[in-house]
């Protein structure tokens, strides 16, 4: 590759990375806070307590079968548990990044005042429960919209001369 062919490419990469299209901005600090407050005050970090907890208690389960490094494997969990805390929190970062990407400040401090309402201490309080009965229900809905899917294909196939098993 010649000089003058490297300098053009060169020029061309610079002229792309400078463009709007390439530029990425990151959100200001002010930004990321409040989009870590709403991951926060929105509920949506209890799922990674409930996602690591259960591995510290199966540690803890292996003293019932080995009680001979029960202290020790106490003392693993100890200092387990803030390592545990950074990775929760590094994850929490991710999803502010996540909300920051998505939403503008503006967008974010509406939301947080939300959420620090009544209305809106309410909603979090009452989220895993809703979300526990839509999953139930929807296992029902998904089995009884298939049903629907099939009959209605197979009578409108059969007005057309098809039989579907």
């Amino acid at each position: 590759m010649n000089l003058i062919t490297r300098l053009a490419a060169t020029s061309v990469a610079l002229f792309m990375l400078a463009s709007p299209a390439f530029a990425q901005t990151q959100p200001s600090a002010s930004h990321l806070a409040l989009a870590r407050e709403v991951a926060i005050s929105s509920g949506m970090t209890r799922s990674f307590d409930s996602m690591s907890e259960p591995f510290l208690e199966q540690l803890q389960q292996m003293n019932v079968t080995r009680p001979e490094i029960r202290q020790d494997l106490q003392q693993v969990v100890a200092t387990i548990r803030p390592e545990l805390e950074q990775q929760k929190q590094k994850m929490i970062d991710n999803a502010a990044r996540a909300f920051a990407a998505r939403l503008t400040e503006a967008e974010l401090k509406d939301i947080s005042t939300f959420y620090k309402s009544p209305a809106g201490v309410k909603y979090v309080q009452v989220q895993p429960g809703v979300l526990d009965d839509i999953v139930r229900d929807l296992a029902t809905w998904t089995q009884q919209t298939a049903e629907f899917i099939m009959t209605r294909a197979r009578e409108e196939m059969g007005k057309r001369g098809h039989q579907l098993n």
